[in-house]
């Protein structure tokens, strides 16, 4: 008896024991399912507010197209879009009486140093896409001056002859390697994997990381995450680098910049060049003085003309005395080609020599009427010049025909934004403003002319979607195009999964209590 009741106890024991390790594991097993709901749980808030703030993105976009839709005239009455916070600092998107649900945007841009253009901080706004060099348009610059494409390239820092070609011959159409460049049998063919040479237009800045010679460090810098300024964690990697080195090429290129070739009032231009003379007169006359449309017309017809010793130019021709069937034989290479010239025209009543009533001492009264009115060029839009108003010096050295002399006195008396468009000097809002204003001679203008614009009309922002507290936000960079009717969007790139770069302070957060 004594026995048996040793073994019961000995089986109650046991029985407690397990009971006890099967509690144990059943409250692991609840603490575990509990914790892995509110991990789930907060994954999904976590994502939904990452959701919530890549539409705070898009509110910020549509906002910006919308405002770049109103026109030239609306824009500038409500502060314009190079700097103007009350635009595009801390729009609130979203309201709530939970500060973790207000969401707002900002949209941010490059501060340009007034000195020399380099970038320096931030600022709230867009960036005009033609303080930039456009990569495809690049072997066009060899058409105006030999070599012009490598001359522009070489602007940039660490640039190199080797590196130059080698981008050039990736665009141009060829096969035939540049004096410094290379082609398929030259390098690629014995890379691995080999792969051939693009010959045609770059679809991203990045693809240039598939040329000979360009390297990540000099196309992206210092800015790891591409917020356009160094950031504390970043100054390690930009110790010894120059200010102009910081931000890499990248900083100074694209692939997106032009212009409106359209007149102020908003009608395209006249191209001096057309064809139909009979249709290019009758254009030139709605705009201009009956005198400057028939010299104009008479030199597409004979062309400039060298007076020579004892010649006398004191014709006048009208539009009647020309033939206007007949065919322009010369063509105008810049629109200032009818300053100070002559013309020799064959009319009914003999052979004259006519003067151009555009004279060189009159250029500030004059420059306005022919920049606004003609251009050299059929389609609405022009290609890839530098805006000599808001560039870098890094990059206006590189313009054909510019000298550093000439480069710093453009940035000591240029303004970064046109603050007043109907001033009094309207020459300023045309490349030409340095010519008016005396800082360039003539034929330096005319070289210069096909490479440089006082203003592009395709626009790039960084826009910042963000919570006023909470660590969740998003950010994308959107290139804007600003020459149709309503505003396109060319280019979009998310950069939320790179830091944000910005504090909530700086981007507007509102304070809450």
């Amino acid at each position: 008896m004594s026995r048996s009741s040793v073994n019961h106890s000995d089986r109650n024991g046991v029985v407690l024991i397990m009971v006890v390790v099967v509690i144990a594991i059943l409250s692991l097993s609840s603490y575990g399912y509990t914790l892995l709901m509110q991990t789930e749980n907060e994954a999904v808030v976590l994502s939904g507010d990452r959701i919530q703030a890549r539409r705070l993105v898009d509110s910020g976009v549509e906002s910006v197209r919308v405002f770049l839709a109103q026109g030239d005239e609306i824009i500038e009455q409500f502060g314009g879009y190079y700097d103007n916070a009350d635009q595009f600092q801390g729009v609130i998107v979203r309201d709530d009486e939970d500060p973790n649900k207000v969401g707002l945007y900002s949209v941010v841009s490059p501060a340009m140093s007034e000195d020399d253009g380099v970038q320096s901080g931030t600022r709230f706004g867009l960036q005009d896409e033609s303080v930039r060099l456009n990569l495809n348009i690049l072997t066009l610059a060899d058409v105006y001056q030999e070599n012009g494409g490598r001359t522009l390239l070489l602007a940039l820092p660490n640039m190199t002859e080797e590196i130059a070609d080698a981008i050039l011959d990736w665009i141009d159409e060829d096969d035939e390697a540049r004096e410094f460049g290379c082609e398929f049998n030259d390098y690629y063919a014995g890379l691995s994997p080999a792969y051939a040479p693009k010959n045609g237009p770059l679809d991203s800045v990045e693809e240039l990381l598939l040329i000979r010679g360009v390297t990540p460090a000099l196309l992206f810098g210092a800015d790891a995450n591409y917020n356009g300024v160094i950031d504390i964690e970043e100054e390690a990697a930009a110790n010894g680098l120059e200010a102009s080195e910081l931000l890499g090429w990248s900083n100074y290129l694209t692939l997106y910049s032009k212009e409106r070739n359209y007149t102020r009032g908003g009608l395209q231009r006249v191209n001096i060049n057309s064809e139909n003379l009979e249709t290019l007169y009758n254009d030139l006359s709605s705009v201009l003085r009956e005198e400057w449309a028939s010299f104009i017309v008479a030199y597409r017809l004979f062309g400039p003309y060298v007076l020579v010793e004892d010649d006398e130019a004191d014709g006048v021709v009208t539009g009647d005395d020309l033939d206007l069937t007949g065919v322009g034989s010369f063509t105008f290479i810049s629109v200032l080609d009818l300053i100070g010239i002559y013309v020799e025209v064959d009319t009914p009543d003999g052979t004259q020599i006519i003067e151009s009533p555009i004279k060189e001492s009159q250029l500030g009264l004059a420059l306005p009427s022919l920049m606004d009115n003609l251009s050299i060029y059929s389609e609405p839009v022009i290609t890839g010049r530098l805006n000599i108003n808001q560039a870098s010096r890094q990059l206006m050295l590189g313009i054909p025909g510019m000298t550093e002399e000439i480069v710093d006195e453009i940035i000591g008396v240029r303004d970064l934004v046109l603050d007043d468009p109907d001033g009094a000097d309207l020459n300023r809002n045309w490349e030409t403003w340095v010519l008016a204003e005396g800082l360039v001679t003539l034929d330096e203008m005319k070289s210069m002319m096909p490479f440089i614009s006082a203003k592009g009309h395709v626009l790039r922002a960084e826009i910042v979607g963000f919570f006023a507290e909470g660590k969740i936000s998003s950010r994308a960079s959107v290139v804007f195009d600003t020459t149709d009717l309503f505003p396109r969007i060319l280019f979009w790139r998310d950069k939320s999964h790179l830091s944000l770069g910005y504090t909530k302070e700086f981007l507007g957060a509102p304070i809450l209590e």
